[in-house]
């Protein structure tokens, strides 16, 4: 499996008008999720958060491949 950096937000059975909308509400969500915590819990769910998402996805290959592209353009890299 290839690491797919399109656009693929979506909700089962939810009808969007605006190709941007399905990000919208996955962003209004994230915010919700941290919504009340201290900075210390937000990083806290961050981690968990990713920890989550990776066992999901399963394949190391695209997680590799997602942490090298999200770590480039950071202090210095890329």
């Amino acid at each position: 499996m290839a690491l797919n950096t399109q656009p693929n937000l979506f909700e089962p059975g939810k009808r969007y008008f605006r190709a941007f909308s399905p990000g919208d509400d996955f962003y209004e969500a994230l915010i919700e999720t941290h919504r009340e915590l201290s900075d210390e819990q937000s990083e806290m769910v961050n981690a968990r958060l990713i920890l989550l998402l990776a066992n999901h996805i399963g394949d190391i290959s695209v997680l590799r491949e997602a942490m090298k592209l999200a770590r480039e353009g950071v202090a210095g890299e890329g």
